[in-house]
């Protein structure tokens, strides 16, 4: 217990405190802009956003991974907080919470093996160009000042690694915030700060119960929506705790995350917050910047509310142009630009999932959409690769009299059609015999199928039997094939 408690709090703690400061000082610009993207005040992403990554730091199973309120989540609540309100905004909130450690209890999370690693590169990199056009409002009709800052930072960030001792002794996105805001103070330049997106709250979070009717209606309009925010935020969370995994080279509990999400979405709730997930741009400056264990996710929340609230008059200083110089930085280190590189030498398949998931994500704005479509075109890919492995051979049997045809594959949905276009049942015999040793029959339509070449035989007046079926096969064999049955048969041939 002792040792495990250390290892996920105590072994870094360093390298946790630093990072920790750098993602509280990443976090304040991005939860201000995704309070205004959600519609409601900038304490409330704030807020939300201390909330979560405290919480998390106790409950998730991804040590070092930063959660918050985040983009995606935001957009899903525009209509809720314009038609009813930011109580209900708050009620959505917990009721997503709910949903969520539900999801952990029913072990949702397993289903993550289900997704293709090319639909996790797809989601990394589309994540990446997300991230970099999430900048460029800050770079748009700008001053010169501007991208002479944010390159200076961008140098800062990339060159000081180099130096010998001090190099590796501070993270380099903190020293490019704290020389930039240096530079702007002492020359007072007309460049976006801090303050200038949003008024930042003076006062610490108070508990508060959503002021909403506790009854049926309120139920049906606040539970789409948290669905909805359950899905997304477990969705990209998984997404994120696999990358982490990594980079990091370890292995996080899933499910504990799912759980902790919940937990800490109902935090966010209660004091005023909204609902948020794992942020992979605040994780990767995290890991970047050393974080390892809980201790770099408790001390970004505990700094980020001391910031804002006791310190608001320094944290507006600072300029965009430094944290746009470090949301940069995480752009080019989150894209895989491996990916890019062996698009020649992996799969054509493999690449349009990359791609499409990429395409998706980067025209919708939404993570749940874009996986789903990356997921639903490995799918239809891996079936037609296995649709295609089904052999069937024949030899005569009795002197001419009989066939013997050997099934070697799998059939299901995908293959059924070919199954059933491989047997000749015009050739004159009296005998045939389907060796299914080698087969598997894995759901209905596979049944069908054998149905379809059995009954056919025997309309030819051929005999057929059935032979070698594995114990899984004949279990679904028996439970819905009607050539085996009379009664059915007749009614079939009748029939048809």
């Amino acid at each position: 217990m002792i040792r495990s408690i250390k290892q996920d709090w105590f072994s870094n703690i360093r390298g946790d405190v630093l990072s920790g400061i750098v993602v509280a000082l990443a976090l304040i610009p991005e939860a201000i802009a995704f309070s205004i993207i959600a519609g409601v005040d900038p304490k409330v992403g704030l807020y939300a956003s201390f909330c979560i990554a405290v919480i998390i730091a106790f409950t998730g199973g991804r040590p070092g991974m930063i959660s918050a309120a985040t983009g995606a989540m935001a957009l899903l609540m525009v209509t809720l907080v314009r038609e009813h309100g930011l109580e209900y905004l708050f009620a959505a909130t917990l009721l997503t919470g709910v949903l969520q450690i539900g999801a952990g209890y029913l072990r949702l999370a397993n289903l993550m093996r289900f997704v293709s690693r090319s639909v996790v590169t797809g989601f990394v990199n589309a994540l990446a160009i997300l991230i970099f056009m999430a900048q460029l409002p800050e770079l748009t009709n700008v001053t010169w000042h501007v991208y002479a800052m944010t390159a200076a930072g961008l140098g800062i960030i990339y060159l000081f690694p180099l130096l010998p001792v001090i190099g590796k002794s501070l993270p380099s996105p903190l020293v490019c915030i704290l020389v930039l805001t240096a530079v702007y103070l002492l020359t007072g330049m007309e460049i976006r700060t801090v303050g200038d997106m949003g008024e930042l709250p003076d006062t610490l979070p108070v508990f508060l119960w959503p002021d909403v009717p506790l009854n049926l209606e309120t139920l049906k309009i606040i539970f789409p929506y948290a669905v909805m925010l359950s899905v997304v935020g477990l969705l990209e969370s998984m997404m994120t705790a696999t990358i982490i995994d990594d980079l990091t080279d370890t292995r996080s509990d899933k499910n504990r995350e799912c759980k902790g999400q919940g937990i800490a979405n109902i935090g966010a709730g209660l004091l005023g917050g909204m609902a948020g997930c794992a942020m992979i741009g605040q994780s990767v400056i995290n890991i970047k910047s050393g974080g390892r264990t809980r201790l770099s996710a408790l001390v970004a929340g505990v700094v980020l509310l001391i910031l804002v609230v006791f310190l608001s008059d320094w944290v507006s200083r600072i300029p965009m142009a430094a944290l746009v110089a470090v949301m940069i930085m995480v752009s080019i280190g989150t894209f895989s630009w491996a990916s890019i590189r062996d698009l020649g030498k992996h799969p054509m398949s493999t690449n349009v999932v990359m791609i499409a998931t990429v395409a998706v994500v980067v025209a919708t704005h939404n993570l749940a959409i874009g996986v789903f479509v990356g997921v639903l075109i490995a799918a239809i890919n891996f079936a037609n690769k296995v649709g295609r492995v089904l052999y069937i051979g024949s030899e005569s049997l009795d002197e001419g009299r009989g066939r013997h045809y050997r099934v070697v594959g799998q059939v299901f949905f995908a293959s059924a059609q070919r199954f059933g276009e491989s047997f000749d049942f015009k050739e004159s015999i009296q005998r045939v015999v389907i060796d299914v040793s080698r087969a598997h029959f894995w759901d209905i339509t596979a049944v069908e199928a054998l149905d379809r070449v059995v009954i056919k035989f025997r309309r030819e007046g051929t005999e057929v039997e059935v032979i070698g079926l594995n114990e899984a096969s004949a279990t679904i064999v028996d439970r819905f094939a009607v050539h085996d049955k009379p009664e059915a048969v007749e009614k079939l041939m009748s029939g048809h």
